[in-house]
């Protein structure tokens, strides 16, 4: 059986299969007391470490020694790792949101991919740490040393780098840089910004960040893990009509992406670039909280929304073929013009929605509550509509042709000479009262 592995905004990848090989018993005993745990890892210095995919959510590990652990994957969200030992650990993909993680040593860690978002990091230590595509997004990073760590491709969304040390970082293709916090922080010259070019003076000037000049050196190798090496798809942001200007990896939310933790934030960041275009395919949205998200002209191609809040989302012209919208609340959404064949809505919640000229072919809609919903102009031939719930609903000019209508709800929607009923002919008066529906003769303006 093939697995297909969702990338997210907001992160995630395929990753080689295999069990949890971490002794549940050292794993109790960690979370029972670090000071036991520290003097086991003094008695056996060389004993390996391994808590892949570990669940340490919310444990105290305060000054606990972790030093070349091997933690990828691992829960540690909410974990307080203040003062924490993690120098050379392997923290791939692990989850550390809104982890403690004051004066933490990770000097050389790797932290590909990790979701770090909302972290508190103040005065930590990521000398040459390898933080590749990790999500930092709202971290708290001020007087963190960052000397020379791999910042490529991570994504610095409102990130706070006050007078962190940047000397001979690496922040190619960070995204949303300019977002991020830079105040005071030192930049040197073999300090390589997101657009490849070595950081200069007039750079740190507009960032109102610190120049100073080192002799050229060239830039570290970086040791990344094999799953790294495993192919990815990515979220492309671009201008409409353009070339990409960014990507992000999001993460399998549990869940993460760009548009889960904050809408607010998100939307805002949307008014402020709008020009930008966002692509977030097979992104996996399940029981996310979304209500009021700007999704407008975003290309979800085979999105997982299954059970999501997405009331008064705006997904006007999205792109979101064969999305899941399985038992999802999107009472008066926005989806004018979006694109949903084959979507799945079914027992969705649509109530008053607005999908006036959107493409629902051959979409599932059975069981679903579009009373009240504006499908005028819709195109929903080979639609399936079981028991749809389309009560007071506007079809003046939809398109229903090869449509399963068997056991819906027309009561007092409304159509015109311009609907096309299932048999492919348009309606008409009687069709209509068949229906309980009403005919009107000129389409609502």
């Amino acid at each position: 059986m093939k697995h297909k592995v969702i990338i997210l905004l907001f992160m995630a990848l395929a990753i080689p299969s295999r069990a949890s090989a971490y002794d549940p018993e050292r794993l109790s005993t960690l979370k029972r007391s670090v000071k036991e745990w520290n003097a086991l890892r003094r008695a056996n210095p060389l004993q390996p470490v391994d808590l892949f995919k570990a669940g340490l959510e919310d444990a105290d590990l305060s000054g606990a020694d972790l030093q070349k652990a091997q933690l990828s994957r691992a829960e540690l969200s909410g974990a307080k790792l203040d003062r924490a030992l993690l120098k050379s650990a392997n923290l791939t993909m692990a989850f550390l949101k809104k982890a403690d993680m004051k004066e933490s040593d990770l000097s050389a860690a790797i932290l590909v991919k990790a979701n770090l978002q909302g972290a508190f990091m103040k005065g930590a230590i990521l000398r040459e740490a390898n933080l590749k595509n990790a999500n930092l997004r709202w971290s708290r990073m001020d007087d963190t040393d960052l000397s020379r760590a791999n910042l490529a491709g991570a994504i610095l969304f409102e990130t706070n780098l006050q007078q962190a040390n940047l000397t001979g970082a690496n922040l190619k293709d960070a995204v949303f840089a300019e977002n991020a916090d830079f105040e005071g922080a030192l930049v040197s010259s073999n300090t390589i910004l997101p657009s490849g070019e070595r950081a200069s003076k007039l750079w740190c000037t507009r960032h109102n960040a610190t120049f100073v000049r080192e002799p050229e050196s060239p830039p570290l190798s970086y040791e990344t893990p094999a799953a790294e090496e495993v192919s990815e798809k990515k979220p492309v942001i671009a201008p409409r009509g353009g070339a990409p200007v960014a990507a992000a990896v999001t993460e399998t939310i549990k869940k993460t992406s760009l548009t889960i933790e904050d809408v607010e934030s998100w939307n805002r960041m949307r008014t402020k670039n709008p020009e930008m275009k966002v692509t977030f395919n097979t992104e996996n949205l399940e029981n996310a909280q979304l209500k009021g998200v700007n999704l407008a002209e975003s290309t979800l191609l085979g999105a997982n929304f299954e059970t999501a809040e997405l009331d008064n989302a705006d997904m006007t012209g999205a792109e979101l073929g064969n999305a899941n919208f399985h038992k999802a609340d999107m009472k008066s959404i926005h989806m004018h013009g979006a694109k949903l064949q084959g979507a799945k809505l079914e027992r969705a919640f649509i109530k008053g929605g607005d999908l006036s000229g959107a493409d629902l072919s051959n979409a599932l809609l059975n069981g679903a509550s579009l009373s009240g919903a504006n499908l005028s102009g819709a195109n929903l031939e080979g639609s399936s509509l079981i028991d749809a719930d389309l009560e007071e609903a506007n079809l003046e000019g939809a398109n229903l042709k090869n449509a399963n209508i068997m056991d819906a709800n027309f009561n007092n929607a409304t159509l015109s000479p311009l609907t096309i009923t299932p048999s492919g002919e348009h309606a008409t008066a009687t069709w209509s009262r068949l229906k309980r529906a009403i005919f009107v003769k000129e389409k609502h303006q």
